[in-house]
This record gives C-alpha cells, structure tokens and sequence, in this order.
C-alpha cells in the first residue's frame, strides 16, 4: 500500500508523471517551477528516461512534438512567459492531433511580471494556447494531491483523444509541501497507439504526423472533425466540485489555490446564518457550464473570485446567460485573496456589509 509522503507540489507533479508513464521530459528553467524540471533531471536517468534541457522553450516544445508522435509519454513544463513562447509548438500538435501534458505553473504577467501565484493565463490556456482552432484540455488542481492524481487522468484522457492538455497551476501550488499519496512503482501498461510514427517494420503503412494542409477543403474538414470531437468532451469530461452548492442563495465560483480560500469563506458565512456554496471547476476546459446551471434555482447571486482582474468571470457569465448577477472580487500580480476579504464580498452580497 502506497504510503503518505511530504513533497513541493512541482516536486510531487514531476514523480506523478513518471508513475504514470512517463519517460521524456524537455524543458527550460523558470521560476516558480524550475524544481519540477531539477526533480526530472535526477530522476529520469535512475529510470531509463530521457531529461533534456533544452536551448530554449521553444526548443522544448518542439522536442515533446517529436517524441509524443512516436506514442510515448512526453510532458514539458513552464511558467507564464515560457508558456507563451510554447504556443506555437502546440498549436502544431494540436493540429497534428498529438497527446502530451504540459504543465504551467503560473506567476505574475504580463511580460516578465513578478514571480508570485497568480492565474491570469486562464484565457491563454482556454481561449488562445496556440494559433487557429483548437482546444487544449485543462485541468485546475486545488491541493498537490489533486496536482498528483489529476497527471494520470490528464495523460489518459489525451490519449483518448489524441490532443494536447495542460495542468494549469500556479506558485502558490508548486511551491506548497502537503503529504501526498503517489501510487506503486511499477510499469504502467499504456494504450496502443496504431496512429504512432514508431517504425512500421513492413507490416503496415507509414503513419505520417501532420499540420500543414494545402487544399482549404481538406483542412476545414479535419478542423470539423475535431470540433466533433470537442463537443463530445464538453459532454463527457468536464470536472467539478460542488461544495454546500444544494441550497446555496451566494455561490461563488473559484478554482485552484483560490478556492481554498474560498471554501474557508463559505464556511464561515454558513456559521455566520449565510447561504454560501462554492463550485470549483476542475476543468477549465471543458468548462462545467452545467454545473453553474444546475445552481441557479435557488441561487440569488454570483461571486466570481480569482488572482486576475477577472478572466474565468467570461465562462460563468455565458454560463449563467443573464439568470443572475455575477460580481467578482481579486487580486493580481501575485497578491492572495484572504478568507477573510472573501467574506466580506459574501456579506455585501447578502446586504450585510456596505
């Protein structure tokens, strides 16, 4: 039985994807989460794995290109600005219809910015990870358990549908230490992947991996093809957690290291005779539109809270669709709500504060 251990959320995200398969890993330092690709560096050669830092990050991405058409496991890892200087990579494997696992663990923007928590990349990584259309899947972890069981679920959900996805964290999360629960080291078995440019030893054809499509009709069909596939994992892969949500009058809706401020809110409002619920989406893509939905009934108002001036804010709005108001409360450049700030904006919506 797997057993309980202290680690740094980048630390714990590095030995998660090496438990679930991964042997590849090319990346570029920057802080906050350079410990994830120091971690790989020690520990892929003691397995058989490839570590490479690369000359730059788009390099790297490049790299993870290369060896995810082959249908290995591969994952790079960046912050903020290195981010943005991978999107053209991924925009190619998008199109390419490539799985990996990227992890941002974000800091302050724009341009250099500050290296503090922050998580104003969410319209980067929902609304514009590369150039033309395509999703990445996008998972929001709140604690680094969840960091650590949401790498597995990340790799075997973009093996299912062969595309790219993305952890989007931030330094608050990887540089946190919790005790973690991180499975057995054993050999994952890992799906077959007949599309894979492995080597055909003369038993089938060549699988070619591909973006560039010259004839305008031949592209526009394959991006249809793939909005299908998208609409099927808005209907089947989004991920929520609905916390005091059934009779909630104030829900507020957080994800990541925010919302554990705010569950701390909702709960003292509760002890303070307020209706307050939490929804934390856990994918930011596909976003949980129906979880917002189903809370409408008996709620009276909305409270969007993030460290941004106010991004995620867009999808509960589309989500809510006029039903009800939704204000927002944050904080950016890498300054943290309190639980304390939280309640207030839950006082005032409830007209006790002004």
């Amino acid at each position: 039985m797997a057993e309980r251990v202290l680690m740094k959320g980048n630390e714990a995200l590095a030995e998660a994807a090496i438990q679930a398969g991964c042997r590849n890993f090319f990346g570029y330092p920057i802080t906050p989460q350079t410990e994830l690709a120091a971690y790989m560096a020690k520990r892929m050669p003691k397995i058989g794995g490839t570590y490479l830092q690369a000359e730059s990050e788009v390099a790297a991405i490049n790299m993870v290109l290369g060896a995810a058409s082959t249908g290995v496991r591969v994952m790079t890892s960046s912050s903020s600005p290195g981010i943005s200087l991978k999107t053209e990579g991924i925009s190619y494997m998008a199109g390419s219809d490539l799985p990996a696992l990227i992890i941002n663990v974000q800091r302050g923007g724009p341009g250099l910015g500050g290296i503090q928590p922050s998580q104003a990349d969410y319209w980067q990584a929902t609304r514009a990870p590369g150039h033309g259309d395509l999703h990445v899947l996008v998972f929001a972890p709140s604690s680094v358990q969840e960091m650590v069981d949401l790498v597995s679920h990340a790799y075997d959900t973009a093996d299912k549908y062969r595309m790219p996805a993305m952890i989007l964290a931030d330094g608050m999360l990887g540089q946190m230490m919790e005790p973690v629960v991180i499975g057995q080291e054993e050999e994952k078995e890992l799906p077959e992947k007949e599309w894979a440019a492995n080597g055909h030893e003369f038993k089938r054809d060549h699988n070619i991996i591909n973006s560039l499509y010259l004839q305008a009709q031949d592209l526009e069909r394959l991006v249809k093809e793939r909005f299908e596939r998208y609409e099927v994992i808005k209907q089947n892969e989004a991920m929520c957690e609905n916390y005091m949500v059934d009779d909630a009058e104030y829900v507020i809706v957080s994800y990541g290291a925010t919302s554990r401020i705010c569950k701390a809110a909702v709960r003292e409002a509760r002890e303070q005779g307020i209706k307050a619920g939490l929804i934390r989406p856990i994918t930011l893509w596909p976003f949980p539109t129906e979880d917002i939905i189903k809370s409408i009934p008996n709620a009276k108002k909305y409270l969007c809270v993030e460290m941004s001036m106010g991004q995620m804010i867009d999808d509960v709005k589309l989500a809510l669709n006029g039903a009800r108001e939704c204000d927002f409360f944050g904080h950016t450049g890498g300054i943290i709500p309190t639980p304390e700030e939280v309640l207030s904006e839950i006082k005032k919506m409830a007209g006790g504060e002004k």
